[in-house]
C-alpha cells in the first residue's frame, strides 16, 4: 500500500516538474531565439535514462497514444484561432501544398533515403512519407505572435493543419505494402478518397452541430463551455477514425467551423483550449524526448545520415514541392522561398515513426533515430530563422497587437446576458459618431472602450474611432442584432450627405 502510494506520488511529482520545466523553457526560448519545442525535447532527453536517469521510457505504443491525443488538441486549438477570411484566399495553394506537395516531398526524400540509408524502395518511400508533411504543432508554435504577412502565415497554417492526413495515409499505405503479400493498389485509391472526403464532411457536420449545441445549451458554470467544446473535438476525431476516415482532418475542419461561428463564452473557450494545447504540446515533446536515447541518436553514422537527409529535405525536396505545387497561384519568388524555408517538421514525423516500430517493420529503429535527428535539425535551423528570413525578404506585416481579454458574466444560464468585445472595423458606420447619436439595439449598454491600450470611460459625448475595442453589455436576444448593426459600413459621401457629417466629426 505504502509502496503503491509512493509510486503514484512520485509520478505526479514528475509530471509537475516536467510541466514546470516545459513552461519555463518557453520564457528562455524567446531570449535564446530557439523554438520552445526544441527545448521541450531536450528536457525529455535530459530527464531520460541516457540523461539524468529520472525516467526510463521506451514504450512506443504509449508515446503514439499521447502523441495522437496531443495532436488532436493542438489541431483543434489551431483551427479555432484560424480566421476563415484570412484562409479563404489561400485555400487552393494550401490544399495543393498539403496533397501534391506532400507527395512530391515524399518522392524526393525517398530517392535520397534509398541511397543514404541503403534500404529497399518501399522502405525508402515509407521514410519519405513519415517526414513528408509539415507539422501543425511546430508551425503554430513558431508563428504565434509573429508579425509575418497575413497571407504567408495563413498559407502555412492551413497547409500544416490539412497535410497531416496525407502523411498518415501514405505512412499506413506503405506499411501495408511492405507487410501485405498481395496489396490492392485500387483499394488504396478508394481508401484515400474515403478518408479525405468523409473526414471533410464529418468535420463540417460536427463543427456545425457543436456550434449549435454550445450556443443553445444553458450551463450553470461558465467553466463547462470549454470542456464541452473540447469534448466535440475528441468526438469528431474518434467518430471519423472509427469509420475509417481521417480524424485529424475532421478535427481541423470542425475547429474552423466552430472558431468562425458566434459562440457563447467564446473567449473562455479559446483561452482554455490555448492553455490546454500548450500543456499537451509540452507533454508530447517531452515524452518524445524521453522515447529517444541520446546514446543511440548521437552516433556518427546517424548524425551523418540525418544531416544528409535534412539537407535534401530542406534545400531540395521542400523547395521543389513548393515551386511545383504553387504554379500559377500568384506567389512571387520571394514568397515561394519563404514557404520553402518555413516547412517545419515536428511532432507528426516523430509520432509517425512509431508506426513502423509497432508494426515490426525492418529498420524501424533506424528510421526513428534518423527522423528524430531530422526533426531536431529542421526545428533548430529553420524554426529559429523564420522571422529573420521574413524580414530579409520584406514579408513582415504590421506588428500584431493582442486585444484585451473580454469580460463575460459568470453564468449565461442564470443572467441570460453577456459582455462582448468588438473591435471597430475599417469604415464602420459608427465611426465618427458620439454614443448619444448612435441608435444601438435595445437592451445594450457600452461599458468600456479601450483605445490604443488606454481605458476610455464612455459618456454621451464619446466619439467612436477606428480600431476601438468596445465592451458592450447585451442580452442574448439582442446579441445577433447588435453584431449585425456594428458590421454596417458607411455609404459613399457622394451618395449620402450624412456621411460628410460623420467625417466632419472625426
Amino acid at each position: 500500500m505504502i509502496s503503491g502510494a509512493f509510486n503514484v506520488d512520485y509520478f505526479i511529482l514528475l509530471i509537475a516538474m516536467l510541466l514546470i520545466a516545459g513552461v519555463l523553457t518557453t520564457k528562455f526560448s524567446a531570449r535564446m531565439g530557439v523554438p520552445a519545442l526544441v527545448l521541450f525535447i531536450i528536457v525529455g532527453m535530459v530527464a531520460g535514462s541516457d540523461g539524468l536517469g529520472f525516467i526510463y521510457f521506451d514504450n512506443a505504443k504509449y508515446a503514439q497514444l499521447i502523441g495522437v491525443f496531443a495532436l488532436v488538441i493542438i489541431l483543434f486549438e489551431g483551427g479555432l484561432q484560424t480566421k476563415w477570411k484570412t484562409v479563404k484566399p489561400v485555400i487552393i495553394p494550401s490544399l495543393s501544398l498539403a496533397t501534391l506537395g506532400v507527395i512530391l516531398t515524399t518522392t524526393i526524400v525517398a530517392l535520397a533515403a534509398k541511397l543514404i540509408l541503403d534500404v529497399s524502395m518501399l522502405e525508402a518511400f515509407l521514410f519519405g512519407a513519415i517526414v513528408g508533411s509539415t507539422d501543425a504543432a511546430a508551425v503554430f508554435a513558431v508563428l504565434k505572435g509573429q508579425n509575418i504577412k497575413e497571407r504567408m502565415g495563413a498559407t502555412l497554417e492551413a497547409e500544416s493543419g490539412t497535410n497531416d492526413p496525407m502523411a498518415v495515409f501514405l505512412t499506413l499505405a506503405f506499411i501495408e505494402l511492405i507487410l501485405a503479400p498481395e496489396p490492392s493498389y485500387l483499394g488504396f485509391i478508394g481508401n484515400f478518397f474515403w478518408q479525405m472526403g468523409f473526414g471533410l464532411l464529418l468535420g463540417l457536420l460536427l463543427g456545425k452541430f457543436a456550434s449549435y449545441s454550445i450556443n443553445k445549451i444553458n450551463l450553470d458554470s461558465s467553466g463547462l463551455y470549454p470542456v464541452f467544446a473540447m469534448a466535440f473535438a475528441l468526438l469528431t476525431y474518434s467518430a471519423a477514425a472509427l469509420m475509417g476516415a481521417s480524424g485529424l482532418l475532421a478535427v481541423y475542419v470542425a475547429a474552423l467551423i466552430i472558431g468562425n461561428s458566434e459562440l457563447t463564452y467564446r473567449h473562455s473557450i479559446f483561452r482554455f483550449n490555448e492553455g490546454f494545447a500548450w500543456m499537451m504540446q509540452i507533454l508530447m515533446f517531452i515524452i518524445l524526448g524521453l522515447l529517444v536515447f541520446p546514446g543511440q541518436l548521437f552516433q556518427f553514422d546517424i548524425i551523418l545520415k540525418g544531416l544528409l537527409i535534412s539537407f535534401v529535405l530542406i534545400l531540395v525536396a521542400r523547395p521543389v514541392a513548393v515551386f511545383l505545387s504553387t504554379i500559377g497561384m500568384d506567389f512571387d519568388t520571394k514568397e515561394k522561398v519563404f514557404l520553402s524555408w518555413a516547412g517545419l517538421r515536428g511532432a507528426v514525423p516523430i509520432v509517425l515513426a512509431t508506426f513502423p516500430m509497432l508494426a515490426g517493420i525492418p529498420n524501424s529503429q533506424l528510421f526513428f533515430n534518423v527522423v528524430f535527428f531530422v526533426v531536431l535539425t529542421s526545428t533548430l535551423v529553420q524554426g529559429s530563422t523564420i522571422t529573420m528570413l521574413a524580414a530579409k525578404l520584406k514579408l513582415m506585416g504590421p506588428k500584431k497587437v493582442s486585444p484585451p481579454h473580454s469580460l463575460e458574466l459568470v453564468s449565461i444560464g442564470k443572467a441570460n446576458a453577456e459582455i462582448i468585445e468588438v473591435e471597430v472595423e475599417d469604415n464602420a458606420k459608427i465611426i465618427g459618431q458620439s454614443l448619444a447619436d448612435i441608435k444601438f439595439p435595445e437592451n445594450t449598454l457600452i461599458n468600456a472602450i479601450i483605445r490604443s491600450g488606454i481605458l476610455v470611460t464612455p459618456s454621451g459625448d464619446t466619439v467612436i474611432r477606428e480600431k476601438d475595442f468596445l465592451y458592450i453589455l447585451t442580452s442574448r436576444k439582442s446579441k445577433k442584432k447588435l453584431e449585425e448593426f456594428l458590421k454596417e459600413k458607411k455609404v459613399d459621401s457622394e451618395d449620402d450627405d450624412g456621411s460628410e457629417q460623420l467625417k466632419m466629426k472625426m
